[in-house]
C-alpha cells in the first residue's frame, strides 16, 4: 500500500472508531496499518540517518554508525 494511501485509511478507521466503533476485523486491520507505517517511519529515518557524517573539532568526519 502506497504511504499516502496508508495515511487516509487510517484516519478513516480513527474517525469511524470515534463516532460509530470499529469491528474487531476494523480493529484487526487498524492496529496492521499503524504496524506497517511505524515500519515505514523508522525505516525513512534510519536512511537518513546513514547519510549523516559528523566532524569532529580535529577534522576528521565519520559516519552515524548503529549502536550494537
Amino acid at each position: 500500500m502506497e504511504f499516502d494511501q496508508l495515511i487516509k485509511r487510517i484516519n478513516e478507521l480513527s474517525r469511524k472508531s470515534k463516532t460509530e466503533g470499529l469491528t474487531p476485523a476494523e480493529k484487526a486491520e487498524q492496529t496492521e496499518l499503524r504496524n506497517q507505517y511505524r515500519a515505514l517511519v523508522v525505516g525513512n529515518l534510519s536512511s537518513q540517518l546513514e547519510g549523516i557524517k559528523i566532524k569532529h573539532p580535529d577534522g576528521t568526519i565519520t559516519d552515524v554508525k548503529k549502536k550494537q
